[in-house]
């Protein structure tokens, strides 16, 4: 439970480079975020460069392995163990590609943050992810796209929205072009704010 006396503590969950929580670490850093630390790096894949970026800044890594730990059921309790042990308040997916159950979700309600790289309801749902997002938006000829952060619950990016920013599609766009974009003007940005916007929410109802 929240109080006045600590910060909300994050396990970011990744499974590649880890440049969102490059921007978590960042803005923890510089101040941006002052309500919640980060307690925690987990990963599926033992050689994700995020967990690089987390052992120089000095935050606890994890690695689970969902074939060795013999099938998802093993890999999310062994999640919920350890989530459990450091005493996580809010799980952030940043890059991780793992499909969470339902059960696991809804162990969870409106404790895991994801950010998706479209403006929701846009190019979202099941299958939309990587450079399919920007891919499927230069394809229609969207004029803005953007990055939404929002809870995750059952229905693949059908959670309610906490923030979203737009940016602009530039002519001669290649999906990989797009996709920096919307990171660095986007998603960056958006993360940080929607932990720290999340964290002043918890401790003023007294979570």
């Amino acid at each position: 439970m929240l109080n006045g006396e600590r910060k909300l503590r994050v396990a970011v969950l990744v499974s590649g480079g880890g440049t969102n929580l490059q921007a978590i670490l960042d803005a923890t850093k510089n101040g941006l975020i002052q309500n919640a630390e980060l307690s925690l790096v987990l990963s599926n894949n033992p050689a994700a460069y995020a967990l690089q970026r987390a052992q120089r800044a000095g935050v606890p890594t994890v690695v689970l392995s969902r074939r060795e730990l013999g099938g998802q059921e093993q890999f999310e309790a062994a999640m919920i163990r350890v989530l459990e042990d450091c005493g996580i308040d809010l799980i952030v997916l940043a890059g991780f590609m793992t499909i969470l159950s339902e059960d696991f979700i809804r162990r969870y309600d409106h404790r895991i943050l994801n950010v998706h790289p479209s403006l929701i309801p846009a190019f979202c749902g099941k299958g939309f992810y990587g450079l399919r997002v920007h891919e499927e938006a230069l394809a229609r000829g969207v004029k803005l796209s953007g990055a939404t952060v929002h809870f995750v619950n059952e229905i693949p990016d059908g959670g309610e929205i906490i923030a979203q920013k737009a940016v602009e599609v530039l002519p001669g766009d290649t999906p990989e072009l797009l996709q920096r974009r919307v990171m660095e003007q986007a998603e960056w940005i958006l993360l940080p704010r929607a932990i720290e916007t999340v964290a002043r929410q918890w401790m003023k109802i007294g979570q």
